[in-house]
């Protein structure tokens, strides 16, 4: 049977969203390895300010790319007119669709996201504060394209 338009982009922003997560899981993985701690986090190298935007900059695309095409892409794939949804609405249905296991989780999420890549507290110990934040945030994160991942396979193989 042929693979809808629907299913193509969805299989497509899988694998862009994938990819950021790799990315994502070793740079956690790195991080972890290297313990940062509140005074090494005052003083970063090279090194560490690389694993670290490197970090934000996977944790905020993946975050981005989930919410703004991958959720929709499912949405469309599964039949639902997502034009009249807010983004609010696109996670609240996907809650009901057993995707999310929480729309206000995702919320939390984004928050935590926003408040690690856009705001820049003079106090080490709260920027500090705020990785860890958003370290577990993307943890969970990947908790969720892993869901995602799973519950994807049976809607890109409908035909």
């Amino acid at each position: 049977m042929k693979t809808s338009p629907e299913q193509l982009a969805l299989q497509h922003i899988q694998t862009v969203c994938q990819g950021h997560a790799n990315a994502l899981s070793e740079a956690l993985q790195d991080m972890q390895l290297r313990a940062l701690g509140t005074d090494d986090y005052t003083h970063l190298n090279k090194e560490d300010r690389r694993l670290l935007d490197q970090f934000a900059y996977r944790y905020t695309r993946l975050q981005d790319d989930m919410g703004a095409r991958l959720m929709p892409a499912v949405l469309k794939a599964l039949g639902e007119d997502i034009a009249p949804m807010s983004a609010i609405d696109r996670f609240a249905r996907l809650e009901q669709l057993g995707w999310l296991d929480s729309a206000d989780t995702w919320l939390v999420l984004r928050q935590v996201r926003n408040q690690f890549a856009h705001d820049y507290p003079d106090n080490p110990t709260e920027r500090f504060e705020r990785l860890q934040a958003a370290i577990q945030a993307a943890r969970q994160l990947l908790r969720i394209m892993a869901q995602f991942q799973g519950k994807a396979l049976g809607v890109a193989s409908r035909s």
